[in-house]
């Protein structure tokens, strides 16, 4: 794992460190808050352990910025505070998991198995794939025969409904709702021209994928032969 560590402890920090990396994490030190917030500007890390007694902004402030701009890898709070009410405070505040200090490094470590797992999880949750098509739900990204194919929103909202309903007739009426909303007042015409663009984009050769059922809707069909080209 990549993980990021928020700690002033100049001492513990430096442990910490060096135990990581011997158990193979590619590991950065921050000192405080605002530093937490640098590296995670300029790298993509899998889990972030912040001590709550940062100097600047602590802790629980950081998890809080982290989970309201959108974070979703792990947080682990590592800190002295261990009333009931900090504890909950830490969790309320986002982070996965809450371990105190003085601790053990194999209980740090088993903390850090369980976060992996769970992020693990989420990331093939938010894969779906059908055979040559995989759409990232997570950050939003579409390949086609491992090829990266750029998608707009709108796009992407297609695919996605098409996809998980490969091989079945999904109506005109049950798209337009996905895509734009119930009550929009959006044509016919605008969700062919979308059709029309994704197809252009999922198609392959002589291989029509988005079939259009006339008077009803589109399914998506996938050869078998072409699931592992």
């Amino acid at each position: 794992m990549k993980i990021l560590l928020g700690e002033d402890d100049l001492r513990l920090g430096k442990l910490i460190v060096h135990m990581l990396k011997k158990e193979c994490h590619t590991t950065d030190w921050a000192k405080n808050g605002e530093e937490v917030f640098d590296y995670l500007s300029g790298s993509d890390y899998n889990l972030v352990i912040l001590d709550w007694m940062m100097p600047g902004k602590d802790g629980i402030q950081v998890c809080k910025e982290l989970r309201a701009s959108g974070y979703t890898k792990g947080i682990l709070m590592l800190t002295a505070k261990d009333a009931l009410q900090d504890r909950v405070m830490g969790l309320d505040a986002g982070a996965d998991d809450y371990l105190v200090k003085p601790f053990e490094f194999e209980e740090l470590f088993a903390r850090i198995r369980s976060i992996a797992r769970r992020i693990q999880h989420e990331l093939t949750d938010n894969l779906l794939t059908v055979g040559p098509f995989t759409l990232d739900l997570n950050e939003h990204t579409f390949s086609r025969f491992g090829e990266q194919m750029p998608l707009t929103v709108r796009e992407f909202q297609l695919l996605e409904i098409l996809m998980r309903n490969k091989g079945r007739v999904v109506t005109r009426e049950a798209l337009l709702s996905h895509i734009w909303g119930y009550d929009a007042d959006v044509t016919n015409n605008t969700l062919d021209a979308i059709v029309k663009l994704v197809r252009k984009k999922v198609n392959k050769d002589d291989h029509i994928f988005i079939q259009n059922i006339r008077g009803v809707g589109f399914k998506l069909e996938v050869d078998h032969v072409l699931q592992n080209p």
